[in-house]
């Protein structure tokens, strides 16, 4: 049975190099902990709230931050495998430069958010709100983000092969030197009123 923690406040705490491995918490808060490189492999965070938490250089693995807030957090060069963030939002937060490799992404805010340089691949985004947010040299490869919001986030030379961009309307982003598969290309100059062939 997993370690439970329920409406519990860390305030100030050390947890560098911590190793939370099947660790449930639910409703906790974190203030000003510093999480920097510590290791989660199978941890649950039910509806916590981070803030001023430093996750730096941490590596999370088949971990779970579901309905989560994390408000001026610092993830810089923080790395997520096969996790689950449905739900949760982000403000404020320093996310460079960030990888998250499959896992389930959807429903997450990130309006405004610096995601320059990120690596996200194989990842479910449906629905993921990224309104405003700066993609500029990202890497976004198989991703499904099928229903995200775009409206004024810029694209400019971001990878996006192979993901799901049904919703972006061209329009509305900054996309110069974005690439793109051939029926990505489609999708989107039919998004433009143009029909192909």
């Amino acid at each position: 049975m997993p370690e439970l923690a329920e409406d519990v406040t860390y305030r100030h705490q050390d947890w560098y190099a911590e190793e939370l491995v099947d660790r449930h918490f639910v409703r906790c808060e974190f203030f000003q902990v510093d999480l920097t490189e510590a290791v989660s492999r199978g941890a649950i965070f039910t509806e916590c709230v981070f803030g001023n938490v430093a996750f730096n250089a941490s590596r999370h693995t088949d971990s779970a931050f579901t309905r989560c807030t994390f408000t001026r957090c610092n993830l810089f060069e923080a790395e997520f495998t096969g996790c689950k963030l449905v739900g949760s939002s982000f403000d404020r937060c320093d996310l460079r430069p960030l990888r998250i490799d499959g896992g389930d992404w959807s429903f997450v805010a990130l309006p405004g958010a610096d995601l320059r340089g990120a690596r996200i691949t194989d990842a479910r985004m449906r629905e993921a709100d990224l309104t405003g947010a700066d993609l500029t040299g990202a890497v976004l490869t198989g991703v499904d983000l099928s229903g995200a919001q775009w409206r004024g986030a810029k694209l400019t030379r971001a990878d996006l092969r192979g993901s799901d961009l049904s919703t972006l309307d061209p329009a509305e982003v900054a996309r110069a030197g974005a690439r793109v598969d051939v029926a990505q290309a489609v999708t989107l100059a039919q998004a433009l009123g143009f029909q192909v062939g």
